[in-house]
């Protein structure tokens, strides 16, 4: 609890991965990598509860070892892979008010493939939104981005390179380009409410937290948890 607000960490895992089989149990430095998420948020000193919602029985064996609640396991609708993150969170808003009479005024959402946290970062998001919650309803982390989109391209046709957006200037020098930024997993928090009523963690009133250039990868493929690997191990001298 801040100020009198409570915070419910949501961890979503699925069973299912086609870019890295079974990476949210993957060993990472010693640790399932879900375990490097849950600590995160047993760690805040703000945080009321971190679950995990899963539908797959060996992540939440893993999760409760290292401290966070299972209260269920998530139903197939939800853990296909065209459902969404929202989709997901609300299930476990809805479950936590009807099954455990539990209501919590913003969400946590941490998400397991960015392990790359530094301790006070989710304490510092949740100051920032709470000491601003009369401007916004949520708080995103976000880190630069170097490969800036004016230079990116797409194909068309399968011979054609074009510009992928052609209405930004690409500019030569690449310091010269508005500053770009890609929301990394760190931490997505919302107010409940405003999370219900947008759908969405990018609500209009939206605001961010930078981290750091280390930070900004998140693991999709083995080439990603491999560089995420080796940067904790230089970072963190694991």
């Amino acid at each position: 609890m801040y100020k009198n607000r409570t915070f419910l960490v949501i961890i979503p895992a699925r069973g299912g991965s086609k870019g890295l089989p079974g990476k949210n149990i993957r060993e990472i430095c010693g640790k399932p990598l879900i375990a490097w998420s849950i600590e995160a948020g047993v760690k805040s000193s703000y945080v009321d509860e971190v679950m995990v919602t899963t539908d797959y029985q060996e992540i939440a064996d893993i999760s409760k070892n290292y401290g966070a609640n299972v209260p269920f396991l998530r139903p197939d609708f939800l853990a296909s892979d065209t459902s969404t993150s929202f989709d997901a969170v609300k299930h476990v808003i809805d479950f936590y008010k009807t099954e455990l009479n539990k209501e919590f005024d913003y969400i946590v959402l941490l998400e397991p493939t960015s392990p790359l946290r530094e301790d006070g970062d989710i304490d510092s998001m949740i100051e920032k939104i709470v000491q601003n919650e009369s401007e916004f309803d949520s708080i995103v982390s976000i880190g630069e981005v170097h490969e800036h989109p004016s230079i990116m391209k797409k194909t068309i046709n399968d011979e054609t390179l074009a510009p992928y957006c052609e209405t930004l200037e690409l500019k030569t020098r690449r310091q010269d380009n508005d500053t770009a930024y890609f929301p990394y997993g760190v931490a997505y928090i919302v107010k409940t409410k405003s999370l219900l009523d947008e759908k969405t963690f990018y609500t209009k009133r939206n605001t961010f937290y930078k981290i750091k250039r280390y930070q900004c990868y998140e693991i999709d493929d083995i080439y990603d948890f491999l560089a995420i690997e080796n940067i904790m191990k230089h970072e963190w001298r694991l």
